[in-house]
């Protein structure tokens, strides 16, 4: 699970963050992750206590929002999902493809009280 030294390096970032901008106290940090991405949520939601306790976002909360998998077919030029259709285009049944979003882990915001 290489998720928990992922999910420290956020702390990390975060805190950095934190001390530059003279924030004090975090409310939420909100994660965004592709459907594609290597990181599994609830491996990132399971191991996020154990890697802010005794830092600064010991008591936040932690939001996850999941991006879509999308690619683009080559042969039609249609936009689909690539997980709800098993990585062939829905209209044409191309696998020829290009992948447009999905594999993104961001974070997206640091809510402060």
């Amino acid at each position: 699970m290489h998720e928990l030294g992922v999910v420290i390096e956020v702390v990390k970032t975060v805190e950095n963050f934190a001390r530059k901008n003279a924030v004090t106290k975090i409310d939420t940090l909100v994660l965004q992750i592709g459907e594609l991405s290597s990181m599994i949520p609830r491996y990132i939601e399971s191991c996020y206590p154990a890697a802010v306790d005794g830092t600064l976002l010991q008591n936040t909360k932690l939001k996850i929002e999941i991006l879509p998998g999308n690619g683009i077919c080559k042969e039609c030029n249609k936009v689909f999902n690539l997980i709800e259709n098993n990585g062939k285009c829905p209209h044409c049944g191309s696998r020829d493809l290009d992948i447009l979003c999905g594999k993104e882990f961001m974070i997206k915001e640091i809510i402060a009280c």
